[in-house]
């Protein structure tokens, strides 16, 4: 789950881990749900290597609307896989779909 809330206006990228040898940030194209994932790693000296992973994200109510549309419903949504209660705060979600029976 993208931390929108956390964005200021006008600005789109956040740092989401920082320590030594090691940089993680996020930036965002709001308009289009798409997050791409920099991490950088700094080795000796001027080393660094950059790794970048693209991610388009959606709401749980998007991807229930997809379930329903494709024929499913959801049975369960919870935060994480230790079943913790999902919640407006959560940073993820585990979302099970089933075959609807409504015909």
């Amino acid at each position: 789950m993208p931390e929108l809330r956390k964005l200021p206006p006008g600005q789109h990228a956040m740092v989401w881990q920082s320590e030594p040898g090691y940089i993680g940030l996020d930036t965002y194209g709001v308009l289009r749900q798409r997050v791409v994932s920099h991490h950088f790693r700094f080795g000796e000296g001027h080393q660094a290597q950059l790794f970048r992973s693209p991610h388009r994200y959606i709401w749980p109510a998007e991807l229930d609307l997809m379930a329903q549309v494709a024929g499913f419903e959801l049975e369960s949504r919870h935060a994480d896989w230790a079943g913790a209660e999902f919640t407006a705060e959560s940073r993820s979600h585990v979302s099970v779909y089933r075959l609807s029976t409504a015909s």
